[in-house]
């Protein structure tokens, strides 16, 4: 509270903030000062607003080819090819160049885009559903439930390799897709390679925490109220875990971004003509040394677009830490 007209800062326990305004008494809610901690780190607006700005691209990327004058990015014109089938590099009407298809390297960029973040926000909120479900199963229950999805689970998923894994699984749906085509070769089997992979560090670190809230007094007061077990684990101890879930996954899309970047490289992820970030790449290493541009464009934007959520979220876990003044 205000005592002669001091401001009263944050206890250090996430609760209200007090602020003297000319006698009244206004008070802070948690979410607003998550975003008064977020608004001081400039770097961390910086960077969410260049990934709003990468959203509005890839959902919008077909008006912006059109309003920026460019091809497609399935366009082929082998004239803007040299005698040799080299490409051309930047100019007025290609400002990344083409490559030796005479595709427009800014058009692919552009559509690029929507792959990297399908796969990562898909991918990352599936592994995140499955993860928050079975760590809380986990953390809540103990006893030869936690030992079944502990050891059974999340310990043999992690000691399975990932990139020798989706050679594997990559090589294998290549033509027809798997699991009766449920699995389409592609952005689909990225997607599922991805889950299948990161949801054991959400149940990790979910299950964790449920360990400790458990055993709180307002678990306690549920129980003594009569509650369900459901009840509690999703109306009482997820809502506790929204912070720290929330900042896990933002820093997780950019490392299944580079998984799907990697895996395309290989081979066996989004392949050709389809646009993405990893295949542009891989293509254009054969001709670095006379066409930098083929690989330098689409390397920049896995570059800034990687860089951006990880420094988004290092910032939220400032904010949304409590004892952060």
């Amino acid at each position: 509270m205000s005592i002669g007209g001091a401001e009263a800062l944050p206890a250090g326990g996430g609760g209200l903030e007090f602020l003297d305004l000319g006698g009244d008494i206004a008070a802070r809610s948690p979410l607003q000062l998550f975003w008064r901690r977020l608004r001081k780190d400039r770097v961390a607006m910086v960077s969410g607003g260049f990934i709003v700005f990468i959203v509005i691209v890839a959902i919008a990327a077909p008006l912006v080819v059109k309003l920026l004058g460019l091809p497609g990015p399935y366009t082929q014109n082998p004239s803007l090819t040299g005698p040799f089938g080299e490409p051309a590099g930047p100019s007025g009407a290609h400002p990344f160049g083409v490559d030796p298809l005479g595709q427009d390297i800014a058009s692919r960029v552009i559509y690029g885009t929507r792959v990297s973040l399908e796969v990562g926000v898909v991918g990352t909120t599936i592994a995140m559903i499955l993860g928050v479900s079975l760590g809380l199963i986990a953390g809540y229950y103990r006893g030869w439930l936690d030992t079944v999805i502990s050891r059974l689970l999340i310990d043999v998923t992690l000691s399975i390799p990932l990139l020798l894994f989706g050679l594997g699984i990559g090589a294998a749906c290549s033509v027809r897709g798997c699991v009766g085509g449920a699995l389409q070769p592609g952005v689909g089997v990225i997607i599922f390679l991805i889950a299948f992979a990161t949801w054991t560090y959400f149940a990790r670190i979910v299950r964790g925490l449920v360990l400790s809230l458990r055993e709180r007094e307002f678990v306690d007061a549920a129980r003594a109220l009569g509650a369900s077990d459901l009840r509690i684990m999703f109306r009482e101890i997820l809502p506790n875990l929204v912070a720290p879930i929330i900042v896990y996954a933002t820093l997780q899309i950019p490392l299944n971004i580079l998984i799907e970047a990697s895996l395309s490289f290989l081979g066996v992820g989004v392949r050709s003509p389809t646009a993405s970030w990893g295949q542009m790449i891989a293509a254009a290493t054969p001709t670095f040394n006379t066409a930098w541009w083929y690989m330098i464009f689409p390397g920049a934007a896995l570059l800034l677009t990687v860089l951006a959520f990880n420094l988004l979220g290092d910032g939220l876990r400032d904010a949304l830490n409590p004892r952060r003044a």
